[in-house]
């Protein structure tokens, strides 16, 4: 299992979606919140993402497909 280091910025029509709660159900990954900010028109998170590379890959897909912006902070964290 790997976990790797995002930083999500959401567009303001995702803020009252449950998109960790969705990755977690919809994917073979864990999900960890480590920092965020979200208001009413805008929100970012950095979160931790653990799994199997093929499901982290998946994972980050659907969230860029979403709309959301992906930054990676870290390659991936052992």
């Amino acid at each position: 299992m790997r976990t790797k280091r995002l930083e999500l910025t959401f567009p303001e029509r995702l803020i009252q979606k449950p998109v960790t709660y969705n990755l977690a159900k919809e994917f073979d990954v864990i999900p960890n919140i480590r920092r965020a900010n979200v208001d009413e028109k805008f929100g970012w998170m950095v979160l931790e993402l653990s799994g199997e590379d093929n499901e982290l890959d998946r994972a980050i897909n659907y969230l860029q497909d979403l709309g959301i912006e992906v930054e990676f902070l870290d390659s991936f964290i052992e």
